[in-house]
């Protein structure tokens, strides 16, 4: 024990006569050495760090590791200092290497990796000590939006150190925000970013996310969902007809609204004029019955709700009802087909303006020309066979009589009966 006791004394010794080695080498200015490297370290607080003082050629010189307040911490393997936190990693010729556990932000600072040599070598390892900030917090000015209107975030990343940034995400887009740094009194930062932007009705539940960036932390952030309220969406569906509105049809319009909060009210007015009076109107459906033209006109559907009102239009043009034109039949007894030709409005068409209007003649006005041709045709026919009935027959001259005796044409006038005297009384016509 007593051997002991004496080898502790004289290593003791041995590094307070070394140490005023160094210090009267001090006085000379200490070279930092090629031959001597260390590295610098960030570490975040309550985690290892980790100290190497590297030598390329020793000759056997010895290494020692000193804190920011020149205290030996490591003289080769041996620890002076009575702080458990240092351990001993490694020591060799070329090599010290010591890790300090549960680092604090008071072991921030310069450490000096030391050469005794003549005159000394020195390198030195910057110590910085990274503290995380506090959970973000996100607040927000209004916590029920209306579209069109202007609001305002805050989020703040508390006590860090180095000062944290802050980045605004709304959905998948970055939005800039006003960043504001304060070093507080236990030199840590605090750091307030600002965000004004205006919703639309398309921002109705989506997240808005401040995210915090430290070397300390990964994926730290807070988010709100945003909560906006619009005006209604206003459509009017043609339940019925479903091709051309005519006269003495129906109409039926449904009204189709929707916004947030839900419209309670929706009514139906004309534009410019009065609702007929027998149309029927049932929360969002309009019915009129047996239209007429006196009808057309812009029929408009207003939904309200607390922030504002829509309105969709539906413009009527009323059409000559469908026609039908019968070919006329004749007075004999021949059986004749009386073809009807119906006019049928195009598919797919409405009253609205612009859309379904006819542009082409009737089909019923080209059947009643056709028909009325043909009606004249057959009369024609009918009078020439007529006066052909009547003047059918054969008919007989008195020029033939003698002809059989005679020798030839001139022989047979002149032994006619009457002679030639009488040729002109004898001539008959044909018509």
């Amino acid at each position: 024990m007593a051997n002991t006791g004496s080898g502790s004394l004289a290593t003791i010794l041995f590094l307070f006569m070394f140490q005023a080695a160094l210090r009267k080498g001090a006085a000379q200015e200490p070279v930092v050495s090629q031959n001597l490297v260390t590295d610098n370290v960030s570490v975040v607080e309550g985690e290892m760090a980790i100290i190497s003082c590297r030598v390329k050629n020793n000759d056997d010189s010895v290494i020692q590791l000193l804190n920011p307040n020149r205290q030996t911490i490591y003289f080769r393997d041996m620890r002076p200092l009575k702080d458990a936190r240092f351990q001993l990693v490694n020591f060799s010729d070329n090599e010290l290497r010591v890790s300090l556990s549960n680092v604090s932000l008071s072991d921030e600072g310069r450490y000096v990796c030391q050469l005794y040599t003549d005159p000394p070598q020195e390198a030195y390892a910057d110590i910085t000590v990274l503290i995380p900030p506090g959970n973000p917090i996100i607040e927000a000015r209004d916590e029920v939006l209306s579209e069109g209107n202007e609001t305002e975030m805050t989020c703040t990343a508390m006590s860090s150190k180095p000062a944290a940034t802050i980045r605004w995400m709304k959905g998948d887009k970055e939005l800039p925000g006003k960043p504001k740094v304060e070093l507080t009194y236990d030199k840590m930062y605090t750091v307030t970013s600002r965000l004004t932007f205006t919703v639309s009705k398309e921002d109705d539940g989506v997240a808005v996310a401040c995210i915090v960036d430290h070397p300390a932390v990964k994926d730290y952030q807070a988010q709100k969902y945003l909560e906006v309220q619009y005006k209604p969406e206003v459509k009017i569906v043609v339940e019925f007809p479903q091709g051309l509105t005519r006269e003495g049809e129906n109409l039926e319009l449904t009204c189709q609204a929707k916004g947030k909060p839900q419209p309670q009210r929706v009514n139906w007015v004309k534009v410019d004029d009065d609702v007929p009076s027998h149309a029927v109107i049932t929360g969002g459906d309009l019915y009129i019955e047996n239209l007429n033209k006196s009808y057309n006109g812009t029929y408009r559907c207003v939904a309200s709700n607390a922030v504002g009102e829509s309105f969709d239009d539906y413009i009527l043009y009323v059409y000559d009802a469908p026609t039908t034109t019968p070919i006329p039949t004749t007075a004999t007894n021949t059986t004749t087909t009386i073809t009807t030709t119906i006019s049928y409005p195009e598919a797919n068409q409405d009253s609205r303006a612009g859309e379904g209007a006819p542009r082409t003649v009737d089909h019923a006005v080209i059947g009643g020309v056709v028909a009325v041709v043909v009606f004249a045709m057959l009369c024609l026919l009918i009078v020439l066979g007529r006066y052909f009935a009547r003047h059918k027959g054969t008919y007989f001259t008195h020029e033939a009589k003698g002809a059989d005796d005679a020798a030839d044409a001139d022989t047979a006038i002149i032994n006619a009966e009457g002679g030639h005297t009488n040729s002109d009384e004898k001539k008959e016509y044909y018509i």
